[in-house]
């Protein structure tokens, strides 16, 4: 769309930095949220990008984000560690979470960590990359506390989150393989995207507030709600119950019960298993044959219309090479709560016009 912009990176990140700093944020702080946030977009995950900034600006306004917030430890037995995100950045509290995950794991070999009361943990392909970085597999169920927005299979309304599932494993020398899927049938933030643009939805994503099926994005931004639908029918249902139990109540947080209270605060359980195959005594074997497995999956003759067969993660490192080198495109609409988010946080809209600029 003509109407577009398209922002480098590093002048968006600056804009975001300055934007969280003014909510009381630290650097540090503020330098976390940001390059997570544009690291979203990079990737192409834009619903887990810039466009979070207002929500953020709203809940830390009306309380529902904590500030300069760090994770709290509730048990830590080496293997097993429960932690409290005390409703802090999740930008912060993940970081911090896996951190500590990954140390126990390279100790002991494996760490199984429960995280509760985080605020919006964001995509969760970051912290899996988190993981590889210290050459670890990680798996990870996480649950929303939040609005309900995804309908259970074969319900007419919403009644839990997008409930993230994840997976990350490294390769020695090579990109890795890094699953991250929403179990709906699109991510929440995709469907704001698509309000913010003016586009449809593909047909058979979501429900009007009847049950009836819609195309129209705005049941899931403004009232009356409906609800998207369950990925894979009841397959992508079950896995979304199993995330609201292990990443909401395994964790030691909570699971959604009914109604959101009408703010919009969104908080994450996270439950994490991060395990060292060194340890295990398997990290040749595993490095070996995830390459004789790569190679025979992505050496299936391309379908019709496909270049290629990609590994879970690839798509994603397309996007971030491309847009590094184009910019990254920001709709006006998202642009604009951009502006009037910081504004809340006493930054004139010229002031973050010059810094992105």
């Amino acid at each position: 769309m003509a109407d577009y912009r398209t922002i480098k990176a590093e002048p968006l990140t600056r804009a975001i930095h300055a934007i969280v700093k003014a909510g009381g944020s630290s650097d540090r702080e503020a330098e976390l949220v940001a390059t997570n946030l544009v690291e979203a977009n990079l990737k192409g995950h834009d619903s887990h990008g810039v466009g979070m900034i207002p929500r953020y600006v709203q809940s830390v306004t009306n309380g529902g984000l904590a500030v300069n917030q760090h994770v709290k430890i509730v048990l830590d037995t080496g293997p097993l560690l429960t932690l409290d995100g005390l409703t802090g950045y999740g930008q912060v509290i993940g970081h911090e979470a896996m951190e500590l995950a990954a140390e126990r794991a390279k100790k002991n070999g494996v760490c199984l960590v429960g995280l509760s009361n985080s605020h919006h943990i964001g995509r969760i392909g970051h912290w899996a990359e988190q993981c590889i970085d210290h050459g670890l597999v990680s798996i990870h169920f996480v649950n929303v506390i939040s609005r309900p927005i995804v309908a259970p299979w074969g319900g007419s309304d919403a009644r839990h989150g997008t409930n993230p599932f994840c997976v990350g494993i490294p390769r020695t020398g090579k990109d890795p393989i890094v699953l991250d899927f929403a179990t709906s049938r699109i991510a929440q933030g995709k469907t704001r995207v698509a309000h913010n643009k003016g586009v449809e939805l593909e047909p058979g994503t979501i429900i009007d507030h009847e049950g009836k099926p819609t195309v129209n994005p705005r049941y899931t931004v403004i009232p009356p709600y409906g609800a998207i639908l369950p990925f894979g029918e009841h397959k992508g249902s079950g896995l979304a119950l199993v995330c609201e139990i292990l990443g909401g109540a395994l964790s030691g947080g909570q699971v959604v019960k009914g109604p959101s209270d009408g703010k919009y605060n969104v908080l994450n359980g996270m439950l994490s298993i991060v395990i060292d195959p060194g340890k295990l005594g398997t990290g040749e074997n595993l490095a070996r044959e995830v390459e004789s497995f790569v190679a025979w999956h992505t050496g299936s003759p391309p379908a019709p219309g496909v270049d290629k067969v990609r590994i879970a993660g690839e798509p994603e490192r397309e996007t971030k090479q491309k847009r590094l080198a184009e910019g990254i495109p920001v709709d006006p609409t998202t642009w604009q709560e951009i502006l009037e988010s910081g504004k809340k946080f006493g930054l004139d809209q010229a002031a973050i016009e010059k810094i992105a600029s």
